[in-house]
């Protein structure tokens, strides 16, 4: 048995994707989280095989909890299921170590093929996804990301600062740098042109 772990912010997804992978006869949903950081304490306690994830969930997201997967070099495989076909998204996931991306709108039996894929040692990348993430190469930074994401919330430059540890200048450097890489003329267009791109 392939023993997975989903982490899905939307209950009812969640709910969802584990009653169809439930069904699969090789395949045990052992625990479900409603965010990353859920979801790494749930990694710790249960060491699954697999982990699906989405990307866009509260406090850690899919892409950073398959970062920390990567950086503590656990034997658990990444698979992303997400709604966003952003080729940026799954280049970042690539980097990231994941091994496969599946699209929230493709039939069940992929999402269970990627998993099996996934265990085995494989990657299931969409091929018109995989072809398109080596188009626009991601420009920022982690910490340039980190700021332009809390500043596309809405947080002036002191409350990012000190959410992140950093200095109000620093902060403003970040995003400095961010909106002159991306070309554009203020934060909340840098924002929006960045998560366009699924570079955030």
């Amino acid at each position: 048995m392939i023993r997975v772990l989903l982490a899905e912010d939307q209950a009812m997804v969640r709910g969802a994707l584990s009653a169809l992978l439930g069904l699969e006869p090789d395949l045990d949903v052992v625990g479900a989280a409603p965010d990353g950081e859920a979801a790494w304490r749930e990694i710790e306690r249960l060491r699954p095989d697999v982990l699906v994830t989405d990307i866009e969930m509260p406090g850690l997201t899919g892409l950073e909890l398959a970062q920390r997967v990567q950086r503590h070099a656990l034997p658990v495989r990444v698979v992303i299921a997400t709604t966003f076909a952003r080729a940026g998204y799954l280049r970042r996931a690539l980097d990231a170590g994941v091994s496969g991306y599946v699209l929230k709108d493709a039939p069940a039996e992929r999402l269970a093929d990627a998993i099996r894929q996934a265990h085995r040692g494989g990657r299931a990348i969409d091929p018109e996804l995989a072809v398109d993430a080596w188009g626009d190469a991601d420009p920022l930074t982690d910490r340039e990301r980190q700021t332009l994401r809390l500043a596309g919330e809405g947080l002036a430059a002191g409350d990012i600062a000190a959410r992140l540890g950093l200095s109000p200048g620093t902060v403003r450097n970040y995003l400095s740098e961010a909106i002159g890489k991306l070309g554009v003329a203020n934060r909340i267009e840098a924002y929006r042109h960045a998560r366009q791109k699924g570079w955030l």
